[in-house]
């Protein structure tokens, strides 16, 4: 992936088991492929890290885990040891081979699976817990893809950019608390694990990293997720700005007078009757009138999107289902 933060961990040992380390260690590697730091190729060679990281998983010996990104496989071999079965899925062919010749004729190649190609858009099969040293540019992708998947993983460590992960971590008022940070809260409980300095990685890259555990809510929230984005989209397009603000924009109002002939349609239809649309002109100022009372009878109109919390956009989504107002 282009420009992807991509870090492989190193256990510090050869493909024969001898222990390396220092400049032997990069010299073996090396051997094998050219690492391509411009596509945030790193070697983690801090083995407390990345046994770290496994521990914190909680392997169970029937536990199936998807990897995502796993490299040449070093933190994979680590899972193997501990999981019944490991879904490596990886965009590098050269790593993929690599990863395949590492367990080759093991015990273990009958308990891997690799997945060569865009995780993002890969259907996945089931899988018990997420393991990732997460590609940047697919940080918030790769996020809601395990949020949204019909049997979400018991829990996923995840090593993000610290900015990132931070962001998730983030609470009302925090200067990195935005849409991004409401969502998941509200879809997972999440924990910080561990700081990943730079100086652990050869080469280092540019950016800290930080290790998080995010554990999907059982039961989920009886909310949509389409609509409660929807919603936070328009919230947090200024977060320093007032909520109105966000609902005075021609092609917010544009979205919700679609929306809202869509919903008065299907209650017409629902009942047998003909849905008769009004002149656009009176739609429009009906949908701004509702805006208004909306945000007047809640009163968040003058409040900013960063410094409300989960409650009080659950008391203005619900408000604007009262009168017909929907964002999905």
């Amino acid at each position: 992936m282009a420009k992807a933060e991509k870090k492989s961990f190193s256990n510090g040992s050869n493909s024969k088991g001898l222990s390396l380390s220092g400049p032997r260690q990069v010299a073996a590697t090396n051997s094998v492929f050219k690492f391509n730091t411009q596509l945030g190729q790193h070697i983690l060679k801090n083995p407390l890290v990345a046994q770290g990281i496994v521990d914190k998983a909680n392997i169970r010996p029937s536990d199936t885990v998807l990897e995502v990104g796993p490299g040449t496989g070093n933190l994979t071999m680590r899972i193997l040891q501990k999981a019944r079965k490991v879904i490596a899925s990886e965009m590098d062919p050269r790593m993929a081979a690599e990863l395949t010749k590492r367990v080759q004729g093991k015990p273990e190649q009958k308990k891997l699976d690799i997945i060569l190609g865009d995780f993002i858009k890969q259907d996945l099969p089931y899988f018990d817990i997420c393991i990732s040293n997460t590609p940047y540019q697919i940080s918030s992708p790769l996020v809601f893809k395990l949020l949204n998947q019909p049997k979400p993983p018991r829990v996923a460590i995840l090593m993000f950019q610290r900015e990132f992960a931070l962001r998730l971590l983030a609470r009302p008022g925090d200067s990195l608390y935005c849409r991004l940070s409401v969502n998941v809260q509200m879809w997972a409980n999440v924990t910080h694990i561990m700081k990943v300095g730079r100086n652990n990685f050869r080469p280092p890259p540019q950016v800290e990293s930080s290790v998080v555990r995010i554990e999907v809510k059982n039961p989920r929230p009886n909310i949509d997720f389409n609509e409660w984005d929807g919603l936070l989209r328009i919230c947090f397009v200024r977060k320093n700005r007032t909520i109105s603000a966000g609902f005075k924009n021609k092609s917010v109002i544009e979205i919700l007078e679609k929306n809202y002939k869509t919903y008065l349609a299907t209650i017409a239809a629902e009942n047998n009757q003909m849905f008769v649309e009004e002149p656009d002109n009176n739609m429009t100022d009906l949908i701004k009138e509702k805006v208004s009372l909306v945000l007047e009878q809640t009163g968040f109109s003058d409040k900013r999107a960063g410094k409300l919390d989960q409650v009080d956009f659950l008391k203005l989504l619900y408000a604007f289902h009262k009168v017909g107002i929907h964002f999905a």
